[in-house]
């Protein structure tokens, strides 16, 4: 018995859709910051090119660690902490101008400059530069396609260095004022939106403390934050450059020495002690292709399978006047050639004779 074919109508029996699925991620300080007698230490992971720093949610050398964020500071060569005397000055900038290069591309007017990062949706305005920056990339093991806009937050520690985390002593940054149709602008890195503290979320571009670009997973705060009222002074200490004395550090660091006088992984260690936990939305995307498979009455009425007759008679009929009856379970989508590209099981049998249709609805995803 040769087999039957049901040709798509192009226009009507295919079509295409996106679902968005996300999940909420919350990184929770218990895993990268500082502690008394933690194995938190070996959740990081310093190179020997001291580019930047990668943080794990196990000990990095476990088999079972999975990377969470990289880390990383920079500041533009226009900026005043650009100098021969600040350590790793040459590999801040190259950061910086790095950073600049994927994420924003050049200027439109010139093509040769590369753009800065602006505390605004419009990086063709020149104004409200953010020179020097830390960076944190997420990993796109958990922002999977992107991060879901207006879900993004991070809490940052605001008290001294010996008490940091003590109550009431943080800000939170978020991306308050994004949502799916407003709020963001889109660059050659994706789309990206500002941060604002909770307290000036509503007013205008230039009290935003960093930016966030969804699909590229990279979170960019300005060092400004940790110089004004925002945060209790410049107390932006870090201990890989301070005298430890049990476990209290002295000579504490403002952000700008942090930025000019320790290496690129010491600064890292410093905004890492402050983030007590950072929380969004991720987005898998999920393309689908739909087809209607339409069985008409007068088709797929016989099965091919090789019991189904027997010398000529088909088996399931019990009076030759009866109707052929057969039962679907499987579809197959085929090509233009004839070649099996994909099948389909049904959850049960469908009874399929010359007195009914069907139409079955299948959903491949890629």
């Amino acid at each position: 018995m040769p087999n039957q074919f049901q040709p798509f109508n192009l226009n009507t029996d295919i079509t295409s859709t996106k679902t968005l699925l996300h999940e909420a991620i919350p990184l929770t300080g218990t895993i990268y910051k500082f502690g008394t007698g933690s194995y938190i230490e070996e959740n990081i992971k310093n190179f020997a090119h001291g580019q930047f720093q990668s943080v794990y949610d196990y000990p990095y050398l476990s088999s079972s660690a999975n990377h969470i964020f990289d880390l990383t500071v920079a500041y533009d060569e226009t900026s005043d902490l650009s100098a021969s005397t600040s350590i790793q000055n040459a590999k801040k900038i190259n950061m910086y101008n790095q950073m600049t290069q994927v994420l924003l591309g050049y200027s439109k007017d010139t093509g040769e400059v590369v753009q800065k990062f602006e505390s605004d949706l419009n990086i063709n305005d020149d104004n409200n530069y953010m020179t020097s920056v830390f960076f944190v990339n997420l990993s796109r093991l958990i922002t999977k396609d992107q991060i879901k806009k207006g879900t993004f937050t991070m809490t940052l520690a605001t008290g001294s260095w010996s008490d940091a985390f003590s109550a009431g002593a943080v800000e939170i940054l978020g991306d308050y004022n994004a949502g799916p149709d407003a709020g963001t602008a889109t660059v050659m890195g994706g789309d990206y939106g500002l941060l604002y503290t909770s307290s000036t979320a509503i007013v205008d571009d230039s009290a935003a403390h960093g930016l966030i670009f969804y699909q590229a997973g990279v979170v960019v705060i300005t060092a400004s934050l940790f110089q004004n009222s925002v945060l209790a002074g410049d107390n932006l200490a870090n201990n890989r450059f301070s005298d430890q004395v049990g476990d209290l550090y002295i000579n504490q660091k403002t952000v700008r020495d942090a930025l000019t006088g320790s290496t690129i992984s010491a600064s890292c260690n410093a905004l890492r002690h402050r983030i007590c936990d950072i929380s969004f939305n991720n987005t898998t995307e999920i393309n689908s292709n739909i087809y209607f498979c339409r069985v008409p009455w007068n088709r797929f009425n016989y099965s091919t399978n090789p019991t189904y007759v027997s010398g000529a008679q088909i088996q399931v009929k019990n009076i030759a006047s009866d109707t052929p009856i057969s039962y679907v379970t499987t579809i197959g989508l085929y090509n233009s050639a004839g070649e099996l590209l994909a099948t389909a099981k049904l959850s049960e049998p469908l009874r399929k004779d010359p007195t009914n249709e069907l139409t079955l609805r299948v959903r491949l995803d890629y």
